[in-house]
């Protein structure tokens, strides 16, 4: 319910937020994906994140989710520019950005629980 609820709190603030992923032949859900405001250096930038069960992993999901956020970003939102702010570590993710057209364009610090987690910013600009 709480996922819902920052879901709805995400649409009234900006008007878009992160969806459910179901499968197609039976509606199971199996992650979420989206576009939401995150924040690089002093700005709010609009993220591209996907997430889905470990079983679904290097299924090509992922990739379908985030090229069809890319094109509702550019297309229906209007954003000249997405991102996807990645875990240097998370390997897979960095593949489905550059997959998604983006490239890696800084490199950051984020701060989780006291622990300091080394990110890669990906970028794509329209057209």
């Amino acid at each position: 319910m709480a996922w819902i609820q920052k879901q709805l709190q995400r649409y009234k603030d900006y008007g878009f937020g992160l969806w459910s992923v179901l499968l197609k032949d039976t509606d199971e859900m199996i992650g979420q994906c989206g576009i939401t405001m995150q924040e690089y250096k002093t700005a709010q930038v609009p993220e591209i994140g996907y997430l889905l069960a470990h079983k679904y992993w290097h299924k090509g999901y992922a990739v379908e989710a985030a090229t069809a956020c890319r094109e509702y970003g550019f297309n229906t939102l209007k954003f000249d520019e997405l991102y996807s702010i990645i875990r240097d570590t998370n390997i897979a993710s960095q593949k489905v950005a550059l997959r998604n057209g983006m490239n890696p364009i800084d490199s950051i610090v984020k701060h989780y629980r006291g622990v300091d987690m080394p990110h890669l910013v990906y970028c794509v600009r329209k057209g």
